[in-house]
């Protein structure tokens, strides 16, 4: 018997700061969160990641089941990242939630315009953020149904 899909949906964090993407491993390490993550360090990165181009071109990543994207990013914000994905018909099924330090009104109004599934701000403290995590565990891969990995669900 093959593991339940939500044991194998793949999250994608989309995040600059080293920091921050070891900070989410370690919460989602804390809410016993063992599906495989990938790292991007950019928007560009990422899309290249999505579509098996540029520096992915050879690689058969697997169509992410969620995605967490940072906004503010050097090149390719997270606004014109998540403007990409939502516009691509391929891709626009993917649930994205944005994880940012941003709780400005015009950020959010915007996100959700554009298509994002949740905006959250990033929480100051590290409990903040394993609680955060936690939520968002229970929600998406316990409650939601997600999009299959191969892109034809």
């Amino acid at each position: 018997m093959s593991p339940h899909p939500r044991q194998t949906q793949s999250i994608l964090i989309i995040e600059d700061s080293e920091d921050d993407y070891e900070a989410t491993i370690r919460a989602l390490k804390k809410t016993n969160f063992h599906n495989p993550v990938f790292w991007c360090k950019s928007g560009q990165e990422a899309l290249d990641f999505l579509k098996h181009s540029g520096a992915h071109k050879d690689k058969t990543n697997p169509m992410p089941g969620l995605i967490l994207l940072d906004l503010n990013m050097p090149g390719l914000d997270g606004r014109k990242t998540l403007q990409q994905i939502k516009e691509n018909a391929t891709l626009k099924k993917i649930p994205v939630i944005v994880l940012t330090t941003s709780n400005d009104e015009r950020d959010i109004e915007a996100c959700y315009r554009i298509g994002a599934n949740t905006y959250v701000q990033k929480p100051v403290s590290f409990d903040g953020l394993i609680e955060a995590i936690k939520r968002l565990k229970e929600y998406w891969f316990e409650i939601a149904l997600l999009p299959k990995e191969n892109g034809n669900g």
